[in-house]
């Protein structure tokens, strides 16, 4: 993982955090998930043996059954055909056997033998189950040597149930001979018998569309445990369903004998569920103790790191606002953080002396700007009063020519005057200055035929740098109009032409004619930063437009 792509320290930490949980995170789900799996394979499993071993014992039980009904008829046909036999000597075999009720025989040379210990089952009622039973596909062998033909069911006689368990010589073996054993279905108790059982197990041996022959577990006569739909295994089988009385329960299945009986074994969702509980108990309570790790590993991050970064941080920012702001310095501080914010506090400190010292030094260089400023405002003055003196002792051309410098050297002293006003430099507003150059123009450079007279509209400034070449540029165009046209009246506009641009308009009160520009006049275009919007032309003497705000 990069860890530079995240910007913070909290970030970076995070991520490392993360990329170490993340894998732990999932091996402890594969670990969780690997753990439900097996423990619910291991239920099925339990569940499909416990089917099985019931259906096992049933079937034991009927061939144990079987055996003891080939015996009976083996001794029975073993007896020479021509001895008197009297088939209620079988009561004795039938009263030795408990739960043995009735026996049936078909032998060649004798004839059909019957003999029940019930009262109620009669010769006529076991000939007609053995031909019942006849009619039943036989039950595959199970395992091992094949006894003889063989048939198992559940019969009722009078509204009583009975087990009936059926033999046949196969065709083709010899004389055909057929057995019928009657039994109680209360034998399959032993059966059934397996000692503890689960709580939610209930087991039973079942019979295709009559019910239930023997159950253990559940309420004797309580079917609804059942599953809902009844499901027939061809060996064995497990599902998971809904029993009749709407419960869901797993089911396992498995065939006793083909075609009617099975067992089947019904168990509550006890084991599923704790085996859920299992699960999520292995997948939660690591994935929480690593989100408990994660936040008190974030919360020490920012008890021990972020929160002292964030204090060099802050007082960096404050110093904005308060010179004095230094980073907290705290025993609890981790010592390289601590380093860090010590380094920071002596850095303040130098930096607070060199600004001292600039500051010290800056105050020095602006008195000696003011003072040298004051120096130029004073000897232009001189310069001025120099020019006014000498002016007195001259006629004609070279008085107009004093007088025009005296002018311009008036325009230099305002412009610093203005700018030094408050003992600071700072821009001077047009409207004060132009209305000082116009008054000296109309005392110095006009006739007494002639007028000047200015209208200044704004209120907007410009640095010395620019209003010294907008107060030449002003002299310059009147005073050549001046000296070139006699009794001619000038008017100086100046206007805010919007928020950022002042208009300066100067017109005469006549045509005039053309008067060529000095190539100065270029050069002070340039330093004002004037555009020239209407050029000298009738009795305009040229627009022009400055912008004061850039």
């Amino acid at each position: 993982m990069a860890l530079s792509l995240f910007r913070t320290v909290r970030g970076r930490l995070l991520a490392l955090m993360v990329a170490i949980a993340l894998p732990i995170a999932a091996l402890t789900a594969a670990a969780a998930v690997s753990t439900y799996r097996t423990v619910l394979d291991a239920i099925q499993i339990s569940q499909a043996r416990a089917a099985d071993d019931y259906a096992v014992r049933a079937r034991i039980w009927f061939r144990g059954a079987l055996r003891a009904l080939l015996s009976t008829s083996a001794t029975v046909a073993a007896l020479p055909p021509e001895s008197a036999f009297d088939c209620r000597t079988l009561d004795g075999v039938l009263r030795s056997s408990a739960g043995y009720l009735a026996l049936h025989f078909t032998i060649p040379g004798r004839g059909a033998c019957s003999v029940s210990i019930t009262p109620q089952i009669s010769a006529d009622d076991l000939a007609r189950v053995s031909a019942d039973m006849l009619r039943k596909p036989r039950v595959p062998i199970w395992g091992g040597v094949e006894l003889s033909e063989a048939r198992y069911g559940r019969v009722e006689l009078h509204g009583q149930s009975y087990l009936a368990i059926h033999t046949r010589r196969p065709p083709g073996s010899g004389p055909e001979e057929a057995a019928l054993l009657l039994t109680s279905t209360e034998l399959l108790n032993s059966a059934f018998e397996l000692g503890t059982a689960d709580a939610g197990l209930i087991v039973g041996m079942i019979s295709r569309g009559s019910g239930v022959v023997i159950q253990r577990g559940g309420s004797d006569g309580d079917e609804s445990w059942l599953p809902e739909d009844e499901i027939v295994p061809d060996q064995i089988q497990r599902w998971r369903g809904t029993s009749r009385a709407g419960e869901a329960r797993s089911y396992a299945a498995r065939m006793v004998a083909a075609p009617d009986l099975y067992v089947i074994a019904s168990f509550d969702q006890r084991a599923e569920k704790a085996a859920a509980t299992q699960f999520y108990g292995l997948l939660l309570a690591p994935l929480l103790t690593l989100a408990l790790l994660c936040i008190v590993y974030l919360k020490a991050v920012d008890q021990h790191c972020v929160r002292w970064l964030r204090g060099i941080e802050t007082a960096a920012r404050a110093r904005r606002a308060d010179a004095s702001a230094r980073a907290v310095i705290s025993n609890e501080m981790p010592g390289d953080i601590r380093s860090v914010a010590e380094a920071f506090n002596t850095m303040v400190d130098e930096q607070e002396v060199r600004q001292r010292k600039l500051q010290a030094a800056l105050d020095d260089n602006r008195f000696l700007v003011r003072e040298l400023h004051h120096r130029v405002k004073n000897s232009l003055q001189v310069v001025q009063s120099y020019i006014g003196l000498t002016k007195r002792d001259h006629q004609g051309e070279a008085r107009i020519a004093l007088s025009d410098a005296e002018c311009r050297v008036h325009v230099l002293s305002a412009a610093y005057r203005f700018t030094l006003a408050d003992g600071e430099m700072q821009p001077v507003r047009i409207d004060l200055f132009l209305d000082d150059v116009v008054a000296m123009i109309a005392s110095l450079v006009r006739s007494r035929s002639q007028s000047v007279v200015g209208t200044v509209e704004t209120e907007a400034a410009l640095p010395i740098d620019r209003i010294i070449p907008l107060g030449f540029l002003i002299v310059d165009v009147v005073s050549r109009t001046l000296r070139a046209v006699p009794g001619i009246g000038i008017a100086i506009m100046v206007t805010d032409h919007d928020a950022e641009t002042i208009e300066v308009a100067i017109t005469a009160d006549r045509e005039t004619p053309p008067i060529a520009p000095p190539r100065l006049f270029a050069g002070l275009l340039t330093q004002v930063e004037a555009t020239e919007i209407g050029a000298a032309q009738g009795a305009s003497l040229g627009v022009w437009r400055i912008r004061h705000r850039n």
